[in-house]
């Protein structure tokens, strides 16, 4: 048996990257699992097949997770499959816009909050208004942030503000639910070979010359997130939150070198 027979988990962004991946690894741990798309929803049948695969239920829901009205349907959705969201993942998001602030549009700037800030407040409200239907059992809330919570970049004041604002999102939270039984924690990726970076993915030179700067000399794929979360949600990650966990090859310990 799993560790996580018998809970339920909804993944945002689940169709591809760190989603899919961290769907994947929590339906090999014993989870069902709700897996949601904003646009690609042949990516989804694929995860929801994955999913299956590992002998684990799923159903595929599409969601926009800047949409109050998305993420009331999506819930929905999940409970009347499932009866209950016992682990959220929330992992959809959008990649810096590569602008300066001098030159970045307030539309440009707003839709980036919106979707790596906005949509998991959301998804936690949600999550956490729905806890009256527990019955007592524990939750996992799991956030998708970024190194660049606490390394800022050039050129990406829009990304950099969003995860830098779910960090503290999930620290107040932690605060808020520990007396529920409700644990609330945050994953912090450097390179993840995603869409994110797929010109990397597709071309070996790009990889090799990005990875320089990881002492480990390679990115991070999905499943070693999707890992990391399986842990998180697990009753023996129990006594964690308001943690948020550093997974880079050791790209910030980078930090000052040959100053």
């Amino acid at each position: 048996m799993g560790k996580l027979d018998g809970m339920v988990a909804l993944v945002t962004g689940s169709d591809s990257g760190i989603g899919q991946g961290c769907a994947v690894e929590l339906a090999k741990d014993g989870a069902d699992v709700v897996v949601t798309y904003h646009s690609d929803e042949d990516g989804a049948k694929e995860t929801k097949e994955s999913v299956e695969a590992e002998g684990r239920r799923a159903i595929v829901v599409h969601l926009d997770t800047t949409d109050e009205s998305s993420v009331r349907d999506a819930f929905d959705a999940a409970i009347d499959a499932f009866d209950r969201v016992d682990v959220l993942v929330n992992s959809a998001g959008v990649d810096a816009s590569g602008t300066n602030v001098k030159d970045l549009e307030l539309a440009d700037f707003e839709m980036s909050i919106r979707t790596n800030l906005f949509g998991p407040f959301l998804c936690c409200r949600e999550f956490v208004r729905r806890r009256a239907r527990s019955d007592g059992r524990p939750g996992r809330i799991i956030n998708i942030g970024s190194i660049h919570e606490e390394v800022p970049r050039a050129g990406a004041a829009d990304y950099d503000c969003g995860k830098g604002g779910l960090r503290n999102l999930t620290r107040t939270l932690a605060l808020e639910l520990a007396e529920e039984g409700v644990t609330v924690n945050n994953i912090a990726p450097g390179m993840v070979l995603t869409p994110f970076n797929q010109e990397a993915i597709d071309d070996p030179k790009v990889l090799a010359e990005q990875v320089k700067s990881i002492p480990m000399k390679r990115a991070a794929e999905p499943w070693e997130l999707g890992r990391l979360a399986a842990f998180l949600a697990s009753p023996d990650a129990a006594y964690v939150t308001g943690a948020s966990y550093v997974i880079d090859g050791g790209l910030m310990q980078y930090q000052g070198q040959g100053a």
